[in-house]
């Protein structure tokens, strides 16, 4: 199913999975769906996570030494598409697990698993012809990821190899919660507007967001927003049990 959002700005969740359990993990994405996020991003727990910030290498840490593999996390990307045909499924890995298992492979365990689309942290536009490929085949959304950084010829590129949505990386770096966004956000989405305007494709601001108030200044320049690294947090704060509870909450206050 195509991937959407219920109003502006969308929000979408990063989980990693298997932090603190499987089981959890499902628990926290259902309460997140239920108080308003349109997509879970499924994280893939990988031992060497170079691009986040210490809260999500924490949880991933924590969810390798639990043995969670990326046929786990499938299993619970197809459990959430039983319990909400209607919400958003990104599986959101590294291209290691990926390339381990095949990428024919993997994609057709995505699609059967129930997922609208994957974003591969560390894969390259420039690269990405069987992996988009293979996508395609599945019929499965490849999203990428646009930072600051990037010259217009690239950020073309990134927005036609792209669907569901392009992910902006709000400022260079690792991920991480912020006091405020980057200055350069809203020049970055504006940019890519230029190039995603013609192929109406929303784009979604992350990187740092973390209170209601980020997510309403969101809100005015881009569809939608990630939150990542403020879930996780509040996922390592609390038990098990209060978890999910913790999280819905969170997230019906993120609407204001």
């Amino acid at each position: 199913m195509p991937i959407t959002f219920s109003r502006k700005p969308g929000l979408i969740a990063y989980l990693t999975a298997g932090d603190p359990d499987l089981d959890t993990t499902r628990d926290i994405a259902l309460a997140a769906i239920d108080n308003g996020a349109d997509v879970i991003e499924l994280g893939v727990p990988f031992s060497d996570p170079l691009a986040d910030g210490p809260v999500i290498q924490r949880a991933s840490e924590r969810a390798v030494a639990r043995g969670v593999r990326l046929s786990d996390v499938l299993g619970v990307a197809s459990e959430l598409r039983k319990a909400r045909p209607q919400c958003g499924i990104v599986m959101f890995s590294y291209l290691n697990p990926v390339v381990r298992m095949g990428m024919k492979p993997f994609c057709a365990a995505a699609r059967d698993a129930g997922a609208d689309g994957v974003l591969l942290t560390d894969m390259i536009v420039e690269e990405a012809d069987e992996y988009l490929s293979a996508m395609h085949d599945n019929n499965l959304a490849p999203v990428f990821l646009a930072a600051p950084t990037s010259p217009d010829v690239r950020l073309k590129a990134i927005a036609q190899a792209s669907r569901g949505f392009v992910y902006a990386i709000s400022r260079v770096g690792i991920t991480g919660t912020q006091q405020k966004l980057a200055d350069d956000a809203e020049h970055l989405v504006r940019r890519l507007r230029a190039c995603t305007e013609p192929l109406n494709l929303p784009i979604a601001l992350g990187f740092g967001i973390s209170n209601a108030e980020h997510v309403r200044t969101v809100g005015k320049f881009a569809d939608a927003a990630v939150i990542g690294s403020a879930l996780v947090a509040l996922i390592e704060q609390s038990s098990s049990a209060e978890a999910p509870g913790a999280v819905g909450k969170f997230i019906a206050g993120l609407r204001g």
